[in-house]
């Protein structure tokens, strides 16, 4: 049962009731960072009437200074309160889509994007592309003025509990805050590396998912905050321990139910499912640049640290890049292991989606499951079983989208060119680092 919309008059009674003073209208930049205008409640008319406008060129991917009017386009069914008050009454937020003056959709704006595909998606016959993200994150000390170091706020790992979890208390509450604000957490623990956490919510469409992404850092962030403590999603802080990923579970829907599933299909996965997979394989390499987005992602991505390097998939092990749990029915779904939390919410979802319905056009068969633990293979068993190593640099990865017509495709070349020249200014400003590593190994030796 779909669920109902909210209206503008609902809105404008809660604000009546809730003592709303100030509204926090969120979008998101290129990058996956989150902007946000906040107004008095004296301008709700202004926002529901999407007559709030705002200076597009100072955000990262959108326009040059000649043409930056923008308007924002405020989705209702995005309408939240905050369950943090401050002196002055209750914050809400909603979460905007980007529009020029003209009322037309921003092709720079990563959520119109996604939108642009889930309705090619529908127009392919699919209604529902769900997907249930498993975000993790470090909790470090802040020190007397306010600023993270690098002192992890414990010595747990993987599902301790206090004395040794001692972030469970600021977990705990991060998990109360989000289901206050409508959020159904399925699971929460400590991860594998010291003060490294993992929050499950329940899986949601693709446009939803992507906004609680964004909602849940926020909540997180602001929650540490509260605890003298800083949360970081960066994808590798700490050398020698495992790096925080965001695992993506995907199901894809049409009015019958979920097409991944056939009862008498092998393993019982439709064939519709092996197309989506062999075109989320055949696409990983370039889906890499969207999906591990920053220079630090690659550090992360090497063999001993349970992240996926290699370009397989098993229903059996966890060293590939896909999984398939082995939950059917209507759960049937695939799990996507190399994205980290660093990405573009509405840009990795847009490009996952349309690499999988590339498969699914093209009948792409994947190449056999790989069961073994991969990173026991040597180089020419890899060869032998087709498995192709995921880019090993940012600049690699960008090398790789820039050669994949499908996944710039998913981006639209407003969407590409932004990311890349944003990205290439990335990977050379780190080429001209010298590092520490570099100094200890060099200095003396030559």
């Amino acid at each position: 049962m779909a669920k109902r919309e909210i209206t503008a008059d609902e809105i404008r009674q809660i604000v009546k009731d809730e003592n709303v003073q100030f509204l926090r209208l969120m979008f998101t930049d290129v990058n996956g960072i989150i902007k946000n205008v906040e107004v008095p409640i004296s301008q709700l008319e202004k926002v529901l009437n999407n007559k709030i406008a705002f200076d597009g060129s100072s955000i990262d991917g959108f326009v040059r200074i000649e043409e930056s009017d923008m308007l924002l386009f405020p989705d209702l069914n995005t309408w939240l309160l905050f369950p943090w008050e401050n002196d002055h009454g209750k914050v809400a937020r909603l979460i905007c889509s980007i529009h020029r003056p003209d009322g037309s959709p921003f092709a720079g704006d990563p959520r119109n994007n996604l939108i642009r595909v889930l309705d090619k998606m529908k127009k392919a016959g699919y209604s529902a592309f769900n997907i249930g993200p498993e975000p993790e994150f470090f909790l470090f000390k802040l020190d007397d003025a306010g600023h993270p170091t690098l002192t992890l706020n414990d010595k747990g790992s993987y599902f301790d509990f206090a004395p040794l979890d001692l972030g469970e208390n600021c977990r705990r509450d991060i998990v109360l805050e989000l289901e206050k604000m409508g959020f159904e957490v399925e699971a929460s623990h400590h991860e594998v590396a010291p003060g490294q956490h993992e929050i499950d919510f329940k899986y949601a469409d693709a446009l939803k998912a992507a906004d609680q992404i964004q909602t849940f850092k926020l909540v997180v962030k602001t929650v540490a905050r509260k605890h003298g403590l800083y949360a970081t999603f960066m994808p590798k802080p700490l050398h020698g321990i495992n790096g925080s990923g965001m695992h993506i579970n995907m199901s894809l829907f049409n009015e019958a139910g979920n097409v991944f599933y056939d009862e008498n299909g092998d393993e019982q996965l439709s064939e519709t499912a092996m197309h989506f997979l062999g075109g989320l394989l055949e696409h990983a390499r370039g889906l890499t640049a969207i999906n591990n987005p920053t220079v630090n992602s690659y550090k992360r991505l090497v063999p001993g640290f349970e992240a996926p390097v290699y370009v397989a998939w098993s229903g059996k092990n966890r060293s590939p890049l896909i999984r398939v749990p082995q939950s059917r029915g209507l759960s049937t779904r695939l799990e996507l292991r190399s994205v980290d939390p660093a990405a573009n919410p509405y840009l990795a979802i847009a490009a996952i989606l349309e690499a999988g319905l590339n498969g699914i056009e093209n009948q792409v068969a994947p190449e056999d499951a790989v069961d073994r633990n991969i990173y026991r293979m040597q180089d020419d068993e890899r060869k032998a079983n087709h498995i192709q190593d995921l880019p090993s640099t940012l600049h690699n990865a960008l090398k790789a989208l820039s050669n994949d017509d499908v996944v710039r495709g998913a981006l639209g070349n407003h969407l590409y060119q932004s990311f890349k020249d944003s990205k290439d200014l990335e990977w050379a400003a780190y080429r001209q680092e010298v590092s520490d590593w570099e100094r200890e190994q060099y200095l003396e030796l030559y």
